[in-house]
């Protein structure tokens, strides 16, 4: 790596709240992660925390917005969605049953990531999900 090139890339989007903008994230995070055995996950978890913005937040309202942050280095991918807040609960776990037609988002970044962590803010809410690069001498080995 480059002497003046820290070791973590950052990069961050942020879309209007259109239902078609998930399709945006999802690009994005594809073309930046292309090649790493963790692009697929990465892409079903900001697929899976945009729609939620948008479909549970003040994020999917007329001028709502969400914000996208992806940071990779060697141990691990997290990528972030902020929302625009407006709701009184902060988004959580539910382990609902496989038949449910609602609320299962979460379980599936859940069981996707590592370590999913809620963060509030006054502006609303960041849900970061962290997928760990693989040990070193196993199969996988670096996230990109």
């Amino acid at each position: 790596m480059h002497e003046y090139t820290s070791s973590a890339r950052v990069w961050g989007l942020s879309c209007p709240g259109f239902p078609e903008e998930v399709s945006r994230a999802r690009r994005w995070t594809r073309d930046i992660l292309r090649g790493s055995p963790l692009a697929e996950d990465a892409e079903l978890i900001v697929s899976e925390l945009s729609a939620n913005a948008i479909l549970h937040t003040a994020s999917g309202h007329q001028a709502g917005s969400f914000h996208l942050a992806l940071a990779v280095s060697a141990q691990v991918i997290a990528l972030s969605v902020t929302d625009d807040g407006g709701t009184g609960t902060a988004p959580k776990v539910e382990h609902r049953d496989q038949d449910a037609e609602h609320g299962r988002g979460l379980d599936l970044v859940s069981v996707l990531a590592h370590r999913v962590i809620v963060h509030r803010s006054q502006a609303g809410h960041t849900v970061t999900a962290e997928l760990f690069a693989a040990p070193r001498g196993s199969a996988g080995g670096h996230p990109c």
